[in-house]
């Protein structure tokens, strides 16, 4: 792994009804940094939770520009990774590390 720790990788899971129901899949959303790899987000996975990654598959989102009250803010990027993982392995996001 380059630089990055895999605890600088991985920023936080992901709960949302969509990551909910991505779970029935065997899969499992986190929010990453911007500037990791797909390599780099499954090394990080496997070593942190002790589980085999079959697939990674990343989103990029763009920040928006919102209106609150009368003022002109703007949401940041932010990246998803949604990683599948292989038949018998599990995580519990609600567990934490």
């Amino acid at each position: 792994m380059s630089l990055l720790n895999s605890y600088d990788v991985i920023l936080h899971p992901v709960i949302t009804e969509k990551a909910t129901m991505a779970s029935e899949h065997n899969q499992v959303m986190f929010r990453v940094r911007k500037d990791a790899t797909k390599p780099e987000i499954k090394n990080a996975v496997e070593t942190l939770f002790k589980v085999k990654v079959k697939a990674v598959n990343t989103l990029n989102r763009k920040g928006k520009v919102k209106r609150f009250r009368g003022h002109l803010g703007r949401r940041s990027d932010m990246k998803n990774a949604i990683v599948t993982l292989e038949e018998g392995h599990t995580i519990d996001v609600t567990t934490g590390l």
